[in-house]
């Protein structure tokens, strides 16, 4: 059962203020609406979707918008800037661009995620869909968290970025971008998606496993949910239709730890991480598991809360096949001394993200708060 609470809801910026720019042409940067270009192939099917497809493309900074600095590349682009390399839109693919922020994604955090979905949900009867431009180093943990803030779009919203700024001679941000324009202006898109390298995957399965490889994003424990060919063409795998209407949350708990086990970790830090946190996520080896020095400190300060005061979560630092904290004795521990949630073959993104929604948004009792936790929600759990 879902219980409603007040949380409180930190403010960015006001979004009132800001308005989408229309973008008429390119020379004068104001609607882009140009013929596809030579060699740009759409079947009739694909023509009849597109037809007077209207998207907001909103950037955040990142990679595709940035330029060489005395310190190194620099978000310093801005919107009209960055389409200006993209002139080859489709003519029946109305874009319309806010610029939100322009930051390197390491200093974007919950605070810009909420400013996101604000948008977004201001916006959201104006337009078919939506695209955010954003940093690859923490978009992983942006699409998870709009996965929690946007539910059951029917519209889509199309997280992408770039590993090299689109200014470049060789660099992926071009493809990176129009392929999402493509997918976030075709109709049977829904959900929050990302779009990168050619490859459609869930807002709550993305993680960036490539530092500088063009193919920087893996669907992990899940199939990607479509691709874009280089025609332009796209190519479903998953195609699951959206029924009722969209849900918007407003409400983040920032106050969740990961803590990654090491061997010969000791209990020094779990008392200072029990006060100042409502949840710790704790990153175990394999399948899962507590060494046996930190089993009595953890199970003694958990005690020392109620319940549902203090949340657990066991995850693994293996990124593919998940947990199974019960397969091993080191895991069984955990069993027999405190109730606690697991995230199964969820990415960390999402666990993290998840537990923050649910934290900002439900009171209740423990089982309240697993019950919820265990749903599926835009795919990110499927072994609970």
């Amino acid at each position: 059962m879902r219980l409603e609470r007040e949380f409180f809801v930190p403010t960015a910026t006001s979004i009132a203020t800001l308005t989408p720019t229309r973008l008429k042409n390119i020379s004068s940067v104001h609607t882009i609406r140009r013929p596809p270009q030579t060699g740009m192939e759409f079947n009739s099917n694909q023509e009849k979707h597109m037809a007077q497809r209207k998207i907001l493309i909103i950037f955040t900074g990142g990679t595709i918008a940035s330029v060489k600095s005395e310190n190194g590349l620099i978000p310093g682009l801005n919107a009209p800037q960055i389409l200006e390399f993209i002139p080859e839109i489709p003519a029946d693919i109305e874009i319309e661009t806010l610029q939100l922020c322009n930051l390197d994604s390491t200093d974007v955090y919950y605070k810009h995620w909420l400013m996101i979905s604000e948008a977004i949900e201001r916006y959201y009867e104006g337009f078919d869909g939506f695209v955010i431009c954003h940093g690859t180093d923490t978009l992983a943990y942006t699409a998870a968290a709009l996965s929690y803030l946007i539910q059951n779009s029917p519209k889509p919203i199309v997280l992408t970025g770039s590993q090299k700024p689109i200014g470049m001679e060789i660099t992926d941000a071009k493809k990176n971008l129009m392929d999402s324009i493509l997918y976030a202006a075709d109709p049977d898109s829904n959900n929050v998606n990302v779009v990168f390298y050619g490859k459609v995957i869930a807002g709550t399965r993305a993680k960036k496993n490539k530092s500088f490889s063009f193919d920087a994003f893996a669907s992990i424990n899940y199939p990607s949910i479509a691709s874009v060919q280089n025609n332009g063409k796209i190519i479903r795998f998953i195609n699951e239709p959206v029924t009722g209407g969209v849900k918007f949350y407003h409400s983040l708990n920032p106050k969740v730890f990961v803590l990654k086990l090491t061997p010969g970790i000791t209990s020094d830090i779990l008392e200072t991480l029990f006060r100042q946190y409502d949840c710790i996520i704790i990153e175990s080896f394999g399948v899962g598991g507590i060494p046996i020095n930190l089993i009595d400190d953890l199970g003694r300060l958990k005690d020392k809360y109620a319940e549902n005061e203090k949340i657990i979560i066991m995850a693994t630092q293996v990124t593919y096949e998940g947990s199974d904290i019960a397969t091993y004795e080191v895991g069984q521990r955990i069993q027999n001394r405190f109730r606690y949630l697991q995230t199964y073959d969820m990415t960390l993104e999402a666990a993290f993200t998840k537990i923050m929604w649910i934290l900002g948004n439900f009171s209740g009792s423990f089982h309240d708060f697993h019950h919820i936790f265990k749903e599926n929600i835009n795919h990110d759990i499927l072994n609970s």
